[in-house]
């Protein structure tokens, strides 16, 4: 049958699914059945011979076969074998259409018999399993969801046998990475995820996309995450927030900078320029374009946080990855030091422009003389991925995400993680080759810099990186400050170093709470949060970042009774979000907010400014870059801030 035929047939019929199941055979396990209607197999996993009415099909993993009522089936499984069985009945929806009654009669799509290997196999796993929970979470009530489930199911078949009948019998592997892009953009795509699916080399991948298009995979998904982000701030009134989200960034702030990198302008003000142009053009919005209400968003942070990246491991979706991908990674840089053997023939933020004391206090401390050094070339680390061999004076440090604890230690690394601006150790590593976002770095740019010890934060950056040197991971959410530091002395042989710049921090919180305490201000109630006109995030433990170590931990500081009750149980970087109408029964006696350029201005917002602590100038502005941080140095340029600023709101009362 043709496939505007097809098209046809399948544009005016009306469909019910009625059962849908997974299974699992057993090795050796046989299995005879007959087809009550029409029906899918889907292969999950193993392998099996099937015979279906006199047609014998080998199905593995992601075999698809349809098959027609009245169709006899016999399945013997070589192993385990685990499969989705869909059954659906369908007809024309108007009897009325001669023409297509009779096309129907002479070779129904519904009743035909085939089979074949999908090319996009892991979109038809998701829609089979979305079918199956549907049907079992919500029963009759989700037929409507199930039924447009299974349109795209659809789809995805006339899509292949299209390819087929039209091309090459396969399309090219730039057509299908683009198309990829295009249905997936609000996930988490990096090049070795897109390079596994599609089973070529990262190298491979990124050459061929390149040729074709002029851009690398990832360079053409910023592309068109940030085409489809202008589209919702023109025609949605929804938060900047939720567009990183929907777009597949859950840090609003670094697609603010990611956006303004590509347009020239903030994605505030672009949205404002946008509509003001469209308005003196006298071309008003037509916002049903896109409804909200149809955003597929995507939660990236576990602790439900939009920007905290410091204690969860990164904003990006944690995906199911075929245990392929390491391996092949491992296989690419293992060739790539082959083939190179073979050859071988921003200012701190405070109350002044000048450095805080903290700052020129750390690096006094690291610049001390260790010990004298061991006549041994390495030593021995124990770590979470069991003891690692390091050098016992490492030259070519590369370190992703704990940058300001290297450089209070006194390490100049070679390369390094992307630093937001107005982070505390801006100046001390702005010479130092950066290597993108800290849980996104290319393993081919770090190889490149040869470097004889990497240390990274996070399980993902961990198994990126460390076949090409020894790699400590230290994980940030599962450590304390005082650890992570002493853990790091040990690696670079500065354990008393390491244990001096604790001492001289502990040593500050006291001076600073004594302060403050004299003014009165100890006392006084606390409230961190971020966001803008239609919601506020209330930061609720103190181990979130935003200031949460300094305030409620350090300086033991409280927040108001309602958001305390949650720090006081919190075990991880907990928060919240509320929306303007009710941010005043959180509001404490002091507020603390993340600012960045092209956040909201709230100055004429009435609920905002009717609060107490706005009226009477008791807020506190904390920049972004500075405050996202948490290791030492970044903590001490904090604490000097947020005293300073803390005492003088003491005269705000």
């Amino acid at each position: 049958m043709k496939y505007d035929e097809q098209i046809a047939l399948w544009n005016h019929t009306a469909v019910k699914v009625f059962d849908i199941r997974r299974s699992v055979m057993n090795s050796g396990q046989w299995l005879e059945y007959r087809f009550p209607a029409s029906g899918f197999i889907y292969g999950v996993r193993g392998l099996a011979n099937l015979v279906l009415d006199g047609h014998v099909h080998r199905i593995e993993r992601y075999y698809v076969l349809h098959g027609a009522k009245g169709m006899s089936m016999m399945i013997e499984a070589e192993e385990e074998f685990e499969f989705y069985l869909l059954f659906y009945r369908a007809k024309l929806a108007f009897s009325g259409w001669r023409e297509l009654r009779q096309l129907l009669d002479r070779k129904s799509p519904f009743e035909g018999h085939f089979g074949f290997e999908p090319e996009e196999p892991r979109t038809m796993l998701l829609l089979m399993s979305s079918m199956e929970q549907t049907l079992n979470s919500l029963g009759s009530y989700g037929s409507v969801e199930i039924k447009g489930l299974f349109y795209q199911f659809v789809h995805e078949v006339l899509r292949h046998q299209y390819i087929i009948r039209t091309g090459n019998g396969q399309a090219d592997l730039v057509t299908l990475v683009i198309r990829y892009i295009h249905n997936h953009y609000h996930e988490g795509i990096t090049l070795d995820y897109l390079a596994n699916r599609f089973n070529y080399s990262p190298r491979y991948l990124s050459t061929k996309f390149k040729q074709q298009t002029g851009y690398s995979p990832i360079e053409y998904l910023i592309q068109y995450r940030i085409k489809q982000s202008k589209q919702l701030l023109l025609e949605t009134g929804t938060t900047l927030r939720v567009v990183a989200e929907h777009v597949g960034y859950s840090d609003e702030y670094y697609f603010s900078r990611l956006f303004k990198k590509q347009t020239g302008v903030s994605p505030t003000r672009y949205q404002l320029t946008m509509r003001e142009k469209s308005a003196s053009d006298n071309s008003p919005f037509a916002g049903a374009k896109l409804s909200i209400g149809g955003l597929r968003l995507r939660g990236y942070s576990l602790t439900g946080s939009d920007n905290h990246y410091q204690y969860y491991g990164g904003g990006f979706s944690n995906m199911n990855r075929n245990k392929k991908s390491s391996l092949i990674l491992s296989t690419l840089l293992s060739l790539t030091l082959l083939l190179g053997a073979c050859s071988g023939g921003g200012a701190n933020v405070g109350s002044s422009a000048s450095p805080s004391p903290s700052a020129s206090a750390i690096s006094a401390t690291a610049a001390t003389t260790s010990e004298a050094e061991s006549k041994e070339t390495t030593r021995t680390v124990s770590t979470v991925k069991g003891d690692v061999i390091v050098p016992a004076d490492p030259k070519r440090v590369v370190v992703l995400y704990m940058l300001g604890d290297i450089v209070a230690l006194g390490v100049d690394p070679v390369g390094i993680s992307e630093i937001y601006d107005g982070a505390a150790f801006t100046e001390q590593l702005k010479d130092t080759q950066t290597l993108g976002h800290h849980d996104e770095v290319n393993p081919e740019a770090v190889l490149s810099l040869e470097p004889d010890l990497i240390i990274v934060s996070s399980e993902k950056g961990y198994n990126m990186l460390h076949k090409i040197a020894p790699t400590v991971l230290i994980p940030t959410d599962k450590v304390t400050t005082n650890e992570r530091i002493l853990k790091l002395g040990e690696v670079f042989g500065k354990e008393k170093e390491a244990q001096s710049l604790l001492n001289d921090f502990h040593g500050k919180v006291e001076e600073s709470r004594e302060k403050l305490r004299s003014s009165g201000v100890l006392d006084k109630t606390v409230t961190i949060l971020e966001g803008g006109v239609k919601e506020m995030m209330i930061i609720e433990s103190k181990e979130y970042g935003r200031g949460s170590q300094i305030v409620y931990d350090y300086l033991g500081m409280k927040a108001p009774e309602i958001i305390q009750a949650k720090v006081d149980v919190a075990k991880a970087a907990m928060s919240e979000n509320v929306s303007m109408e009710v941010l005043p029964e959180f509001a404490g006696d002091i507020l603390l907010r993340s600012s960045w350029e092209g956040m909201d201005d709230l100055s004429d917002n009435a609920i905002w400014s009717s609060i107490p602590a706005v009226k009477e100038g008791r807020v506190i502005e904390a920049e972004f870059g500075l405050f996202f941080y948490t290791d030492l140095f970044s903590l001490n340029s904090q604490l000097d801030y947020i005293t300073n600023e803390l005492l003088a709101t003491a005269s705000n009362k």
